[in-house]
């Protein structure tokens, strides 16, 4: 619930993260046991005692006793999908189905409790629950609306007829670095993978929101974030109709307790029509930047290099065990150096998903040939990187753009039967990049995986699993991070990674007070045990328990 309206205050008798002293496995905190907080900055911290002594007078001042919880810096989540996790959170979530007929049972529930909607909508559909692919008639029937369920990665979309017909696809050709599957007879299967999925359906059921519902969904997604004890997010996949319902959001509600900031899509075109995009950003960003629009701005672009390792669409060096392919680059090498040297050229920076070895190494090469390490470019992702581009990383001041929650052990149970079990020991190398002088940013990438930051933290500081934590499988937990590390790339490393750390991510005199109480041990293993109990924003008290 949200709570009242307070602007300054005197927290006493916590333990306040104020710092660490570098990064590494052993790591340890700074804690300060006050912290005052006036007009939505943080004005001192220190003692009890010593805060004390300095405003005891101050009979206005409200004063609360944190009672021994600790204080974090507000969570920000460095990748996420805003309107898609508005929209997700009225979904069917398909994600404990086990089976095909367990997913078509779990629809056909659903279409009888809601007779009303328009469109069912459902995520969470592993590939490895159908084998042999997808066609419209294991869904048509279940029932005659469109039926939309997108992949748990969100990289591919199944249709049954009624959703084929919804959007026009029977015509409509592949978009670059996209496929709209079909039959020998040319007529779609109800599968869109990568752009297809991105490109086409994604714009299209965000366009069958009204204006108001496109408000409410956002709201929607923010509130969770504030109840999980986020106070900033990146926007990591940002289009035209998102974007003109969030600036007239914040027109119409500036109080919005979410600080956000946005990577527009680039999808892959023609050379003028790639410039043409990148232009368009370069323009938006001159207003909308960190100077004249700090919490609703655009810092550049994203590009989707490759797919995803479960759809062995990923780009990696050697073939994959099941398909005999490598995957494919979406992105021809020219391509993208033109978009780089564009973007790079204008004052963005470019937001690189790539997630198999081979697409990592073209993102890598790109921004050294055409970045200063200043300039602070990002790869998203990095699931299976070379040993030597790892080491490329820091010195050439590029973000590692992680997400923890997708190294979770029950996630991954495909990965040796894919990858083989010596590709395998690659697999989300967060510590190598750490060691080698990357910066690291923590994220999500919800709504494809859960967003709670204190479940996230726990699977990157042990690699055991937060969706099944009775088991006590690891994914090679030699490249875990260590527990202050983790919690200062959740929140440091991601405002550093949009050149916001003069504002956000840390505790210190000057900062805006965005701040989240949590009752916790500081134990990693007693992570998932831990609790936001307050979420503090610009020094008001935004959601308590």
């Amino acid at each position: 619930m949200a709570s009242a309206v307070v602007t300054d205050g005197l927290f006493i008798n916590g333990r306040i993260f104020t710092k660490t002293h570098g990064v590494g496995l052993e790591e340890q905190p700074v804690f300060a046991e006050s912290m005052l907080v006036r007009d939505g900055v943080i004005q001192d911290i220190g003692t009890t005692a010593e805060l004390q002594l300095k405003n005891g007078q101050d009979k206005k001042l409200h004063v609360q006793d944190l009672g021994g919880k600790t204080v974090l810096p507000g969570f920000i989540d460095s990748h996420m999908h805003l309107l898609l996790l508005g929209m997700s959170l009225k979904k069917l979530v398909l994600d404990n189905c086990k089976s095909l007929e367990e997913i078509r049972e779990t629809i056909r529930t659903y279409a009888k409790e809601h007779p009303d909607v328009p469109r069912i909508l459902a995520q969470g559909w592993m590939f490895d629950l159908t084998p042999d692919g997808v066609n419209p008639s294991m869904l048509d029937d279940l029932d005659p609306r469109p039926i939309f369920i997108d992949s748990m990665d969100f990289h591919a979309v199944w249709c049954n007829s009624a959703a084929i017909a919804d959007i026009g696809l029977d015509d409509m050709p592949d978009p670059v670095g996209g496929k709209i599957e079909r039959d020998e007879h040319g007529k779609p299967t109800g599968l869109l993978s990568e752009a297809a999925a991105i490109g086409i359906a994604w714009p299209f059921l965000a366009q069958t929101l009204s204006k108001e519902e496109r408000f409410q969904t956002i709201i929607s997604a923010l509130d969770v974030y504030n109840c999980s004890g986020y106070t900033g997010i990146v926007e990591m996949a940002m289009d035209q109709v998102v974007w003109d319902a969030l600036v007239d959001l914040r027109a119409k509600r500036p109080d919005l307790a979410m600080r956000i900031t946005a990577y527009w899509l680039v999808m892959p075109d023609s050379e003028e029509g790639c410039i043409k995009q990148v232009d368009h950003v370069i323009k938006l960003q001159q207003q909308f930047n960190k100077d004249n629009s700090p919490d609703l701005r655009i810092a550049g672009i994203k590009i989707i290099c490759d797919g995803t390792i479960d759809a062995c669409t990923a780009y990696v060096s050697k073939p994959y065990n099941t398909t005999g392919n490598t995957g494919f680059p979406l992105w021809t090498k020219p391509l993208l150096e033109v978009v780089t040297k564009r973007a790079v050229a204008g004052g963005l920076q470019i937001a690189f998903h790539a997630i198999g070895d081979a697409a990592i190494r073209m993102a890598v090469d790109s921004i050294e040939a055409h970045a200063p390490p200043s300039s602070r470019q990002r790869i998203e992702h990095l699931e299976l990187s070379a040993p030597e581009d790892a080491k490329r990383l820091g010195s050439l001041g590029i973000t590692a753009s992680v997400q923890p929650v997708h190294c979770d052990p029950a996630v991954l149970r495909d990965f040796p039967r894919i990858l083989g079990p010596e590709r395998c020991k690659r697999a989300f190398a967060y510590r190598e990049f750490a060691d080698h002088g990357a910066l690291l940013a923590l994220g999500s990438d919800s709504p494809t995986a859960p967003y709670n930051p204190l479940h996230n933290l726990y699977t990157a500081t042990t690699r055991r699993s937060a969706r099944e934590p009775e088991s006590t499988s690891t994914v090679d937990p030699h490249f875990r991070l260590g527990f202050c590390e983790a919690i200062s790339a959740y929140t440091l490393g991601a405002a550093k990674s949009v050149f916001a750390e003069d504002r956000v991510g840390s505790l210190n005199v000057g900062k805006a007070a965005d701040f989240v109480v949590v009752d916790m041990e500081w134990n990693a293993q007693t992570l998932l045990q831990a609790e936001v109990k307050e979420t503090w924003f610009a020094g008001r008290r935004v959601w308590s328990k």
